[in-house]
């Protein structure tokens, strides 16, 4: 018979009042693809891609064999040629893919291209690119149709997919002595075994995973899994951070750059009760609006131009997680408004979506602004403000826990030697000393990137002098007012207002460093800019 014969108006069967659809026969059933999306993503998070992919493929094998066992009866499927075509035929009426039937490069093989593949979108709408083919089931129905009608079973495995990036779906059916034992793992994906071995596998490697991250996790923050810190004042952040951590509400970290505020939102989501789940940052500042706001909330297919699929956000895709939101001062004001609905709300919409998706995220926020200016200017949302303030942990320079210097240059002085594959025993004196003496104006991040060269760099066991960046070993001194023919008031401006750009003009670190109140520093500032016929102080806005 001709296979475009077959028709989908004489094989599905439905009643008028609904309740029961049948196709060939046999009872269907209508599933929405994103359903079957979704259940595939839970089961490779579960599972993990092997064992998925031969759940999926058996699941495929079976609808594949049981609709032909069902045609048969009605169909007169005689050779190859028309059993090959009428499963591709069908394959089309049932939704799954679009065929392109082809001649095999080596002329005994059947070969398709699949176009439009469910699982193909499924894949890239709700987990990316993968790294290996995707049509599970896809392969699945293809052998087990096949296999009904050889009377031996054939394996339909996929050459290249779009699901991993390649240009099309291109399957190839064969027997197991033609695709030869090089692609035995993949055939493994058609026999129950397949699962019985990749969960004691998973087993093994769930265990060896544990270690590894426990491992890498002591590396990161230190002994204890908790941020090195032997300042006094840094270890009272460390333990408020860690009450913090068992309750679920927002956090804002502050403090200059480089201070470690990522350090502290990590320590914050390892010691709570989602630390199993997702810990996804973003940094705010670094991406323009219309793009932080798809980054942030997803967006669906023609959303914008080049929207040519659906993408899922950081919130959905920090579910039952913590999303970092680093640089949150400097988001722009739209985008505010929409974050502050979805911590109000716990819901967000895509770009370009009207429907409300509900989300269970606890979101962290740091910045290096002062964020009591931004509102006074204009820049920062008052209410957004309050709401991610819940708790605020302001994080001292480095040059203000000098106690903790020596310790975090060991500690990245041990990380870098492991990953460059160099052992180090550590300073020689007068490096110490000079680390010390330093004032750190990148903070620990500055610290860190000081470390790994001097690791490179190192001729000896130890780190010397010399191996340290010019910029520590000659500092700029800045303006020294020893022995200076200024005035009191004039001293004290200038001292001011070094120390306000020691803070990056931070007004209520300031503060704090002067032993002053803000309000006495918004008043000597509204002085000195009166002295210098400006509404505000140098370098700052009026």
């Amino acid at each position: 018979m001709n296979p475009d014969g077959l028709d989908l108006r004489d094989l599905l069967e439905y009643l008028p009042e609904g309740g029961i659809l049948r196709f060939g026969g046999e009872r269907v059933l209508l599933i929405d693809a994103n359903a079957l999306g979704l259940l595939r993503q839970d089961l490779v998070a579960t599972y993990g891609r092997t064992a998925a992919k031969g759940l999926l493929t058996r699941f495929g094998f079976a609808h594949g064999w049981r609709l032909a066992e069902s045609l048969s009866r009605q169909l007169p499927l005689g050779s190859e040629l028309e059993v090959w075509p009428a499963g591709s035929h069908l394959h089309k009426l049932l939704g799954l893919v679009v065929s392109q039937l082809e001649q095999a490069a080596d002329g005994v093989s059947l070969q398709a291209t699949w176009l439009e593949s469910f699982e193909v979108e499924q894949q890239l709408l709700h987990q990316g690119v993968a790294e290996d083919t995707v049509c599970w089931t896809l392969c699945g129905f293809a052998s087990g149709w096949l296999s009904f009608f050889r009377g031996e079973k054939a394996y339909c495995l996929e050459i290249s997919c779009r699901g991993r990036g390649d240009a099309a779906c291109v399957m190839v059916a064969r027997s197991a002595a033609q695709w030869g034992p090089e692609h035995a793992a993949e055939l493994a994906a058609f026999d129950q075994v397949c699962l019985e071995e990749s969960l004691k596998r998973l087993t093994r490697e769930l265990k060896q995973t544990e270690q590894k991250l426990l491992q890498v996790r002591k590396r990161d923050l230190g002994p204890g899994r908790r941020p090195i810190a032997t300042d006094p004042v840094m270890c009272q952040i460390r333990d408020l951070a860690e009450r913090v951590a068992k309750v679920d509400t927002t956090v804002l970290l502050t403090g200059e750059s480089g201070v470690g505020k990522e350090v502290v939102a990590r320590f914050i989501h390892e010691q709570s009760p989602r630390a199993q789940r997702p810990f996804i940052a973003v940094n705010c500042g670094a991406l323009p609006e219309n793009l932080l706001e798809s980054e942030l909330f997803g967006h669906i297919r023609g959303a914008f131009t080049g929207a040519s699929q659906a993408r899922v956000g950081l919130f959905e895709a920090a579910q039952g997680g913590t999303l970092f939101l680093d640089e949150v001062g400097d988001m722009s004001p739209s985008t505010q408004v929409k974050v502050l609905r979805a911590l109000q709300e716990r819901e967000i919409r895509r770009v370009g979506e009207n429907a409300s998706r509900p989300v269970d995220v606890r979101v962290l926020a740091a910045t290096h602004h002062d964020l009591t200016t931004e509102m006074a200017a204009g820049r920062f949302r008052q209410d957004l403000y309050y709401r991610l303030r819940v708790v605020e942990l302001v994080i001292p320079p480095l040059r203000q826990r000098a106690d903790d210097i020596l310790a975090l240059a060991r500690h990245f002085l041990e990380t870098a030697g492991q990953r460059l594959g160099r052992e180090l025993q550590g300073f020689e004196p007068a490096a110490a000393h000079q680390l010390l003496r330093y004032r750190w104006p990148g903070n620990v991040r500055e610290l860190q990137n000081a470390i790994e060269r001097a690791v490179v760099l190192a001729p000896g066991p130890r780190v010397g002098l010399n191996d340290l960046p010019d910029e520590i070993l000659h500092p700029d001194p800045g303006p020294s007012l020893v022995g200076s023919e200024l005035s009191l008031d004039a001293l004290e401006k200038a001292h001011i207002l070094a120390v306000l750009q020691t803070v990056q003009w931070n007004r209520t670190l300031a503060a704090k460093k002067l032993g002053i109140g803000p309000a006495t520093l918004f008043r000597k500032l509204h002085r000195y800019g009166e002295e210098s016929g400006k509404p505000g102080a140098p370098g700052q806005p009026g």
